[in-house]
């Protein structure tokens, strides 16, 4: 396994995922548009389904599609992502850097499928909302903790699955898919309500920086002020449940 091939994998994974995440925020928020006002379970459900496509085009560079994932992989003390990639400096960088990728290029992909919508006048916050999170309660503190406990939920999980679960068969990767994919679901449902669920610095930044580049029509701002939460949150939590890990899984 190169480097180039787990680039290629992550950029592809985190598009299809955030495309599809993207997407049926778009189509519940944005007026002219089949899903509008279809409620937060249609998104929860829509990011799971997103999670589960993007983890199954990406099983070469193990489908981290998340920069916290990744990180609590380091924290977990592993010493190979993939087999033949080392932790290092350089591998760390390169899953970063695809997901940040991956994640644009699906915000923008997604605004292409909807940009008659986007075209049509609405409040701008709802056109942010569609890219990236907000709170619902503007708190510092509270939003930041939020984002912290969904994420160690999200990779601890995700860390227990895979130090319990026997090797799968060849072809049925999928459930591993399925299993993460009904984990967003239940974060979102049961933790997403205070900030949107980042969880996921690259699902945030990347379709801010979409948001702040494109041509989308009444904008408004990008709320930068804002946008270290869902980077800074995930990344503690996704650190944390790496580290809980190796104490709490036996």
């Amino acid at each position: 396994m190169s480097l180039a091939t787990i680039f290629a994998s992550e950029v592809v994974g985190t598009a299809m995922l955030i495309l599809l995440g993207v997407g049926v925020v778009a189509n519940n928020l944005l007026p002219k548009s089949k899903g509008h006002g279809s409620g937060t379970l249609h998104i929860n459900w829509g990011w799971g389904i997103a999670v589960f496509a993007g983890v199954l085009v990406s099983g070469a560079s193990g489908a981290h599609l998340n920069p916290a994932v990744t990180v609590g992989i380091i924290a977990s003390g592993a010493k190979e992502f993939v087999p033949g990639i080392p932790v290092d400096a350089v591998s760390t960088l390169t899953y970063f850097a695809a997901q940040l990728i991956g994640a644009f290029i699906g915000a923008t992909l997604a605004w292409l499928a909807y940009k008659d919508q986007y075209n049509e006048d609405c409040d701008p916050a709802l056109k942010l909302g569609t890219f990236s999170t907000g709170p619902e309660i503007r708190n510092t503190v509270s939003n930041l903790i939020t984002e912290i406990i969904g994420t160690f939920v999200l990779v601890f999980v995700i860390l227990g699955a895979g130090h319990y679960a026997p090797k799968q068969a060849v072809g049925m990767a999928w459930l591993g898919a399925l299993g993460v994919a009904l984990l967003v679901v239940g974060i979102g449902a049961s933790l997403g309500g205070p900030t949107g669920y980042a969880i996921n610095p690259a699902r945030d930044l990347g379709p801010r920086i979409a948001h702040a580049i494109l041509p989308i029509k009444g904008k408004g701002g990008s709320d930068w002020g804002y946008s270290w939460i869902p980077v800074v949150g995930p990344i503690i939590g996704g650190l944390l449940g790496g580290l809980a890990s190796q104490f709490l899984l036996f």
